[in-house]
């Protein structure tokens, strides 16, 4: 049977990791979508190659084999495992952790194959990933700044906020395509989505203007202009519409999985007064 199961990083890493989570396929191949976080993410098969995936601007599709077990880790924006080099050279695209982490690599495969359960196995990737920040840890104190200004709920003029950083507008997208690999737009685009995904899988009651209930509801809450406005950034990210994406309703993920590790956080800077800028 299949299973994913997301849960919250170790304390110590919940300033560069969004979520992790183990996933199980059954006794058929599972046909998985991954979307756009505006982060990247590690995903590690047991037994198998690691592999590093790089920021998202569209849907990847991969069909999982049969009785696989991956343990993964997704990052927030702008905070990524040390790498040999900046992430706009890996947008969309998957690479081996070999290829990027060389021997250490190598030893976390085998180190990973012994461990008794998924649940150890995932315990032994953060402890890695623990040692790797404390060695290398370099996170853009101005990338991470505007990464929180340009998180959903509210509008976002590229402008104004590179001038509160007192950076040129020019200077703020350099910084955001090597520390994040894509633009400051595209990062509040690809936000903004993951915001109405939050509310949708939480199952929040849309609060937007007079007759906006529902779909229209949430997308008016989480800053699109109309349920239309969504549906086309919905198609560009997914490749599904809404409806479609989310099976039919918009409290639940058409896979049945449960996300509320990933949402919960992400959620959580609803209510957090807009940067001024």
């Amino acid at each position: 049977m299949d299973s994913y199961v997301e849960r919250s990083p170790l304390p110590r890493l919940a300033g560069v990791v969004r979520t992790v989570w183990i996933q199980r396929t059954g006794a058929a191949a599972y046909v998985q979508r991954h979307l756009p976080t505006g982060g990247v993410e590690i995903h590690f098969p047991i037994g198998g190659r690691p592999q590093l995936v790089g920021p998202l601007t569209g849907p990847q599709i991969e069909v999982i084999p049969p009785g696989t077990t991956i343990v993964g880790v997704r990052f927030h924006p702008g905070a990524a495992p040390p790498l040999p080099t900046v992430l706009d050279d890996l947008v969309d695209q998957r690479l081996g952790l070999a290829e990027l982490w060389r021997s250490s690599a190598d030893r976390l495969v085998e180190a990973m194959a012994l461990a008794a359960t998924p649940e150890r196995a995932l315990m032994f990737l953060q402890a890695h990933l623990l040692q790797a920040f404390r060695s290398a840890l370099h996170v853009d104190p101005l990338v991470g700044a505007a990464v929180k200004a340009l998180m959903p709920w509210q509008s976002a003029d590229i402008g104004a906020l590179a001038t509160h950083l007192a950076l040129s507008a020019s200077q703020l997208r350099r910084r955001c395509l090597h520390a994040v690999g894509v633009s400051p737009k595209v990062l509040h685009r690809t936000l903004r989505f993951q915001g109405f995904l939050a509310l949708a899988q939480a199952g929040v009651v849309a609060t937007g203007r007079r007759g906006a209930d529902g779909m229209a509801g949430l997308a008016v809450d989480v800053g699109y202009a109309d349920q239309a406005h969504l549906s086309r950034e919905c198609l560009r990210l997914t490749g599904l519409t809404p409806r479609r994406l989310l099976g039919g309703d918009i409290d639940r993920c058409a896979c049945g999985h449960e996300h509320s590790a990933s949402y919960k956080p992400f959620l959580a800077t609803r209510g957090r007064r807009p940067l001024r800028v």
